[in-house]
């Protein structure tokens, strides 16, 4: 369903779609990975002090603010929100897993609606953040950073 792509990209690496993906279709299941407390910039924040490392194909998921795809740290998969082209780069909002990202960048996705500026989803506003798919913990810290209590568990 996808490959690895040296060179060719802002990021140096990408992943690319080998075949057509339909939309809601799960490209990968995250099972090969290491927990990790503290970020780095090659992992994903799957809870409030979880983050993973994975030993496979994530690493070379980029970054996009139009993403075509979403990880799910709740179910540990991927999956395309849109139709993927065979051919195609693979991305996800960054946002979307990274409370705050241990290292920032300029996005230079082209996307519209680009935030310019990734730093992770502390950094983005409600009405940003609202246009994209959330991870629970991120949601969980959003709701944290107004003041609003936590649901009880």
């Amino acid at each position: 369903m996808f490959k690895v792509e040296e060179g060719g990209s802002a990021y140096g690496a990408r992943l690319v779609a080998t075949q057509p993906l339909t939309a809601g279709t799960v490209i990968h299941r995250i099972t090969d990975y290491r927990t990790t407390p503290h970020p780095t910039y090659q992992t994903i924040q799957i809870g409030p002090d979880t983050h993973i490392n994975e030993l496979g194909m994530v690493a070379y998921l980029n970054h996009s603010c139009a993403p075509n795809t979403i990880i799910d740290t709740s179910e540990l998969t991927i999956s395309a929100v849109q139709d993927i082209n065979a051919g195609a780069d693979l991305t996800f909002f960054y946002a979307s897993t990274e409370w705050e990202m241990e290292r920032p960048f300029i996005c230079l996705c082209g996307a519209p609606q680009c935030v310019r500026l990734m730093a992770g989803a502390k950094h983005l506003s409600v009405d940003t953040l609202s246009r994209y798919f959330i991870n629970a913990h991120i949601r969980a810290f959003v709701l944290e950073s107004l003041g609003v209590p936590a649901l009880a568990q």
